[in-house]
């Protein structure tokens, strides 16, 4: 069955970095037999600048229907105070399909070793994914600002954390088995009932091992032995920061994809990084967090675990073979990079 793909090339570097996922994916799908089409939509700035939303309806109805969505990057200083700004198109999507979950991979390539603000010993060996839960707690509740004071509201339900476990601990069955839970449990009540719900989901996973951290414990394990980790599952603000320190980790965003999950919807694959409006069309910008995301896409959303291990293998042996570009000390291009990791497929 044809599978159809939305692509959301956004603004800035998106563009370019897209076409070089596009070009990856075109070739592994020949090699094991994947059918797709693409339908390329207006998102972020070029949404506003085509449709006067970040998120044009046309775009928002395609990817209610689609079987996967690629986003590549969005925003610009064009729009740094304007009263309607890309960023907002990335809100609404995730509101509009539920994506609860979002999955941040952490690895570190043998070749970038030397690119990590850690030691050597403290990196070897680190391969761990951060699953963070993205529509529940203090960015979605009640904000309160009076004269003199501000609140903020927290809430979390027990369905909402056991959605939001229950997928990181089907993502540690297919890995290292082992979950470590963060929350703030020793003060906080919403923790004390991520904890309780944590414990009970456990047990439909006996294969799997749950250890529990404090966020501040945690933070500091991810800096001194982030070895440790196999699946870290938090919640929203927790997981923001959580997952922003550990991107840290391999010293470059430029290597670094990600996913969000739905429950029954299509999922959303995209770089962590920005649109980088300051090397726009100069064919100098890293496509590998862009290709990455595509191989998750292949694995998660398809599950063609063959078409991802090609693309990772590809890039793993690209970087090798010290090709890089400009952000990770070397002088190829986009084009050249992509090049290079389709001959090495």
């Amino acid at each position: 069955m044809t599978k159809k793909i939305v692509t959301l090339s956004g603004d800035g570097i998106g563009p370019e970095i897209m076409a070089a996922g596009l070009e990856v994916l075109e070739k592994v799908a020949s090699k094991i037999g994947f059918d797709y089409d693409i339908d390329a939509k207006p998102f972020g700035g070029a949404g506003i600048n085509a449709e006067g939303h970040p998120l044009p309806k046309t775009t928002l109805d395609a990817t209610k229907s689609a079987d996967a969505i690629l986003l590549a990057a969005i925003g610009g200083p064009k729009y740094d105070n304007a009263p309607v700004r890309p960023e907002q198109g990335l809100l609404a999507i995730r509101k509009e399909l539920n994506l609860f979950a979002n999955i941040r991979p952490v690895r570190i390539f043998d070749a970038l070793k030397h690119l990590s603000p850690l030691k050597p010993e403290r990196i070897e060996g680190v391969d761990f994914v951060v699953v963070r839960e993205l529509t529940g707690g203090i960015y979605f509740g009640e904000h309160i600002l009076e004269e003199d004071k501000a609140r903020d509201i927290n809430n979390y339900s027990a369905d909402e954390i056991r959605r939001i476990m229950r997928r990181a601990f089907k993502i540690a069955q297919g890995r290292g088995k082992k979950v470590t839970s963060i929350d703030k449990q020793n003060v906080l009540a919403t923790s004390k009932l991520w904890r309780k719900v944590a414990d009970e989901v456990s047990l439909e996973f006996p294969d799997v091992t749950l250890e529990h951290q404090l966020v501040d414990s945690a933070a500091m394990i991810m800096i001194t032995k982030p070895a440790r980790f196999d699946v870290v599952v938090t919640e929203n603000l927790f997981g923001d920061i959580l997952s922003d320190e550990s991107s840290v980790l391999p010293g470059t965003l430029g290597v670094m994809p990600s996913a969000s999950h739905s429950e029954n919807g299509p999922s959303l694959y995209e770089p962590i990084h920005g649109s980088a409006p300051d090397i726009a069309g100069q064919g100098i910008a890293n496509p590998i967090s862009m290709i990455l995301s595509v191989a998750m896409m292949l694995r998660e959303s398809f599950d063609e675990t063959e078409g991802a291990e090609l693309i990772e293998n590809a890039v793993d042996k690209t970087l090798n073979q010290d090709i890089l570009t400009r952000d990770l000390g070397g002088q190829a291009s986009t084009a050249e990079m992509t090049a290079a990791i389709i001959a090495n497929l």
